[in-house]
């Protein structure tokens, strides 16, 4: 019979409602935490009121290399190596706290006078935790800008040779996008 620590249990549903309030599925929760799934279901109705949602998870890697997505999920795996270099914070506590920090910058720039306000962050914790295991599984990786030197995420079978990101190359498409949020905003 194994013993269960009632410390040990605490520190895993304080682990599980942060990470639920963050927006976390089933999928991660199971995968970062030793807590079953019917508890967790239970913990997830509890804190949201809601049954947890439903289906797949994200699974290609094509999402993150789009225009505005590519941007976003740029900054969050840069403040996710950055942190994981320079704090020691690895595993679960590095996706917290860079997603933490990725939505600090976010609202930043969502109050920024001229950028329509929306309510749901571009990178939601799931993709930021799918990126994570992209990077690792050496399916995305990041490359530097010739032009700003920034380092964007890119598909690693891709050629890099003199690579613009997204910021210093916009495509034509993304004037259209902000032409029509605003159009939707103001209606």
């Amino acid at each position: 019979m194994k013993v269960k620590s009632i410390v040990g249990e605490t520190e895993q549903l304080q682990l599980a409602i942060q990470l639920i309030n963050l927006g976390a599925r089933l999928q991660l929760l199971e995968s970062h935490t030793s807590l079953s799934r019917e508890r967790l279901t239970k913990l997830y109705k509890e804190l949201k009121g809601i049954s947890p949602p439903k289906g797949m998870l994200p699974f290609s890697t094509d999402w993150f290399l789009t225009w505005q997505p590519n941007i976003h999920s740029s900054l969050f795996l840069n403040i996710y190596n950055f942190l994981k270099e320079n704090t020691g914070v690895t595993g679960i506590q590095a996706l917290i706290k860079s997603y933490q920090l990725y939505l600090e910058q976010y609202h930043i720039i969502e109050q920024a006078d001229d950028h329509p306000i929306s309510d749901e962050p571009v990178i939601s914790l799931i993709r930021a935790w799918t990126l994570i295991r992209f990077v690792e599984q050496k399916l995305l990786k990041t490359e530097t800008c010739s032009c700003c030197k920034g380092k964007f995420v890119v598909d690693v079978y891709d050629l890099h040779e003199e690579y613009e990101c997204n910021l210093c190359n916009v495509p034509s498409r993304a004037g259209k996008y902000q032409k029509n949020k605003k159009y939707l905003l103001a209606a």
